[in-house]
C-alpha cells in the first residue's frame, strides 16, 4: 500500500480509504463477525485511514466504528462530518458542536483527525444545499470549523466538494481549509482538467488545480460512481448524487469507458476486474492524495487491496480514456 502525503497536513495517508458508508455498506449491514473481519483485513493490508459521517446508516457507521476500533491496537486516521440543517443557521457554531459531540459519542473517542462539512455547497443554497454566504461570513461553516479545531474536537478541516464548483473553488482560495472530499471517477473526471475538456454529467473543472495550488489534501469520493463501475449487479443503494445524470446514463457511460479498456465477456479489462480497473483510474491521478472506497463484501475488500498493490494504470490505458 503506497503511503501519501496528505495536503499541507502532518497526516501521512494511505492511498486507499476504507469508507463507512451508506453505498458499500459493509459496517452498517453486515454482522459483527464480517465487521471484524473487515477492519483487520483493511489494517493488515495497511489502510490507515477510516472515513465515516452521522448520516451513514443514521449513526450506525459511526457507533459500530466506535467499538470495532477498541478492540484493535492500530489508531487509524478517523474522518467524520457535520450536516447542517439548513433551516436553522442562527447558530451555526451550534449545530456544529452538537454534531461532533454527539459523532465522538459514537466513536467512543475524544477528537477525531479531520472533520468536514457534508453539505454541497452552491452560491444561494436552497433544501440540502448550503450558501456560499453561510460558508464566508463571520459566525458561518469556517468560523465554525475553526473553533472546532481550537477546541480540540478535531486536528484539521474541510468541505465536501459538491454542489457547484466554482462555489468550493472560492472555500479553497480562502486558505482555510486543510481538505476537500472530490468526485472524480473513470466516467467524470472533470475535477483534474480545465473546462477546455468536454466531459458528460457535472462539471467539477478546475477543482484539482486549486487545492494544490493551496496545497490543500483531496480525498476521491464515487471512485465506483455509487458500483456501477464495480459491477454491472444493482444492488439498491446506487444514489446518483451529481447534476445532469441519472443510473442509466450513468452505466452507459461506465459501458463506454470499459469497452475503450477491452473489456472482456467476464467482465475484467488487462488491468483486473471493473472495480480494479476503476480504483486503479483513481490511483493515477497525482492530484488525488487518497481514494474512499465503499465495500459491500469482504472479497471486494480483496480486490482493493490487490489493485492497490498494482498500482496506477499504465500511460496507454490512460491515454485510451482521454481519447
Amino acid at each position: 500500500m503506497e503511503m501519501r502525503k496528505f495536503g499541507k497536513t502532518n497526516l501521512e495517508t494511505s492511498a486507499v480509504v476504507f469508507g463507512g458508508g451508506f453505498v458499500g455498506g459493509i459496517i452498517i449491514n453486515a454482522d459483527d463477525d464480517t465487521r471484524r473481519k473487515a477492519i483487520r483485513m483493511a489494517l493488515d493490508g495497511r489502510i490507515n485511514w477510516i472515513d465515516t459521517a452521522p448520516i451513514y446508516g443514521q449513526g450506525k457507521s459511526e457507533e459500530a466504528l466506535g467499538w470495532l476500533l477498541e478492540e484493535v491496537d492500530e489508531e487509524p486516521i478517523i474522518s467524520t462530518k457535520v450536516y447542517l440543517d439548513t433551516n436553522n443557521l442562527d447558530d451555526i457554531p451550534g449545530q456544529f458542536k452538537e454534531s461532533i459531540s454527539k459523532s465522538l459519542n459514537r466513536l467512543r473517542r475524544d477528537s477525531v483527525d479531520v472533520l468536514h462539512l457534508h453539505n454541497p455547497i452552491t452560491n444561494k443554497g436552497g433544501g440540502k444545499l448550503i450558501g456560499l454566504h453561510h460558508i464566508l461570513k463571520s459566525g458561518g461553516v469556517l468560523d465554525a470549523l475553526e473553533e472546532m479545531v481550537e477546541k480540540n474536537y478535531t486536528k484539521y478541516i474541510g468541505i465536501t466538494g459538491l454542489g457547484d464548483s466554482k462555489c468550493c473553488q472560492e472555500v479553497i482560495e480562502t486558505g482555510r481549509i486543510d481538505s476537500i472530499q472530490v468526485y472524480y471517477n473513470m466516467i467524470n473526471p472533470s475535477a483534474a482538467y480545465g473546462s477546455d475538456h468536454n466531459f458528460p454529467g457535472q462539471e467539477f473543472s478546475g477543482l484539482l488545480e486549486a487545492c494544490q495550488k493551496y496545497d490543500v489534501g483531496t480525498m476521491g469520493i464515487r471512485v465506483f460512481a455509487a458500483g456501477i463501475l464495480a459491477t454491472d449487479k444493482r444492488h439498491g443503494r446506487e444514489i446518483i448524487i451529481t447534476d445532469n445524470s441519472d443510473l442509466s446514463s450513468e452505466e452507459q457511460r461506465a459501458l463506454d469507458a470499459f469497452t475503450k479498456l477491452d473489456i472482456d465477456d467476464e467482465g475484467n479489462t488487462p488491468y483486473g476486474t471493473r472495480a480494479q480497473t476503476a480504483l486503479r483510474y483513481v490511483l493515477s491521478e497525482p492530484k488525488i492524495d487518497n481514494a474512499i472506497v465503499g465495500l459491500a463484501e469482504l472479497s471486494h475488500l480483496n480486490q482493493v487491496l490487490e489493485a492497490s498493490e498494482l498500482g496506477p494504470l499504465p500511460e496507454t490505458a490512460l491515454e485510451k480514456m482521454i481519447t
